[in-house]
């Protein structure tokens, strides 16, 4: 059956546990050293939901080998599933103490603009308490950030939701083009978490 997670034995009192959401831009080749440098501070679980096309650019081994691990849709609804087994995407939101879509594409945007829970990120996110801190961090080519949708999804991300929006900044981009769109540098990520609990480095 798999790795079952239940929140209630997962969270570890005293500890900062940190939700890392990746999704189908190239940032997310950046995960790996988001979870390696939130690992360095003491008292800190992680854990990654990846959508599937985030998994184009980061090796699923590389964030375990630094200590934690990546659920995807497929870890969800096994087939053996039964009324009262646990949910994977209500035990994860349970489990957070922040959430980072670290980077948010074009289309997750949209997808959390419109309400849309069609995958593990997705629905986690809908099942959110809106008491958890909430960041979003967009990444997506120039001329999809300055399309007119964009603006009108983040606003309600952030007028809504209620969620955070940081980013994303101006630099030569993955595909080529020069603008903004990059996702904000993964060290200055990291540093909010920092910021906000406190952190140390071990």
């Amino acid at each position: 059956m798999g790795l079952i997670f239940i929140a209630e034995q997962e969270r570890t009192q005293g500890f900062t546990h940190v939700l890392l959401i990746t999704t189908g831009s190239v940032a997310s080749v950046k995960a790996p050293l988001i979870v390696e440098e939130l690992l360095k501070h003491d008292k800190v679980k992680v854990e990654v939901v990846a959508t599937q096309p985030s998994l184009t650019f980061f090796n699923v081994d590389d964030v375990v080998k630094v200590g934690s691990r990546v659920w995807v849709d497929k870890d969800e609804w096994k087939s053996n599933y039964k009324i009262g087994d646990p949910i994977l995407h209500i035990e994860l939101r349970r489990w957070a103490d922040i959430v980072l879509v670290a980077p948010c594409s074009a289309n997750t945007l949209s997808k959390i603009a419109h309400g849309i829970c069609d995958n593990l990120a997705t629905s986690l996110l809908r099942a959110l308490s809106p008491t958890i801190p909430t960041y979003i961090f967009p990444a997506m080519n120039t001329l999809m950030y300055e399309h007119p949708l964009t603006a009108e999804h983040l606003r309600v991300v952030q007028d809504v939701v209620r969620y955070t929006v940081v980013g994303p900044i101006g630099k030569n981009l993955a595909c080529g083009d020069v603008g903004l769109g990059a996702m904000m540098e993964w060290r200055d990520i990291v540093q909010i978490v920092v910021d906000q609990f406190k952190l140390n480095s071990k």
